[in-house]
């Protein structure tokens, strides 16, 4: 492998600052845990993971071939991450008090109902692919991965989010009740915004 365990550790915590930011994947996870519990919104959480390993993948193979004819596209990716982090942290805090409502297309009972609509979710999601193509570059030399450091970055990829979703899921009343209060979640958004700034300040460096 030609990634060490400061990158891949860099990575994941990106990722997870990335899940804590409400978005479609959340919409339909905390939908399907309201309506059925765990047990609905665990197949979503399943299906997530297809999107998780492709977009990476995609990403990582796209990206790499780019690299190859023009060096200097991996510098403007960089900055690309950091634009993209920041217009997200920005967007979080000024609509701090948004609500997450649910979408009744997602809460349709059944475990394949469930895992389809993971799939759907996280393959009809722009922001996904958009992530992976900035984030990538900014912490990878995509021009020297091999197939081990592919692997495991696409584990990862599917690893940190799937977990987060399965802990959602689980602590449903929970969020359940962090939701009603409108405090409580201006406070998350600020908070989720504010840490994706963060990353992007980083990136720079890494």
């Amino acid at each position: 492998m030609t990634v060490g365990v400061t990158e891949l550790g860099l990575y994941a915590f990106a990722l997870l600052i990335l899940f804590l930011t409400p978005g479609p994947v959340w919409v339909a996870m905390l939908a399907r845990a309201m309506s059925g519990g765990f047990a609905s919104a665990a197949p979503l959480a399943l299906g997530v993971v297809v999107g998780d390993v492709l977009w990476p993948l995609l990403a990582i193979l796209g990206v790499t071939w780019i690299i190859s004819e023009f060096a200097a596209f991996l510098t403007v990716m960089r900055w690309a991450a950091v634009l993209m982090f920041l217009v997200m942290g920005v967007m979080l805090i000024r609509h701090a008090d948004k609500k997450i409502t649910s979408d009744s297309r997602l809460t349709r009972p059944g475990i394949l109902a469930g895992f389809v609509a993971g799939v759907v979710v996280i393959l009809g999601n722009p922001k996904a692919i958009l992530f992976y193509m900035g984030l990538l570059p900014g912490f990878f030399d995509l021009s020297s991965l091999t197939a081990p450091d592919i692997m495991v970055i696409c584990a990862i990829s599917a690893v940190v989010p799937l977990i987060g979703n399965l802990i959602l899921a689980l602590f449903v009343s929970r969020i359940r009740g962090l939701l009603t209060s409108s405090g409580a979640l201006s406070r998350m958004n600020r908070t989720a915004g504010i840490l994706l700034i963060f990353v992007a300040f980083i990136i720079p460096f890494v």
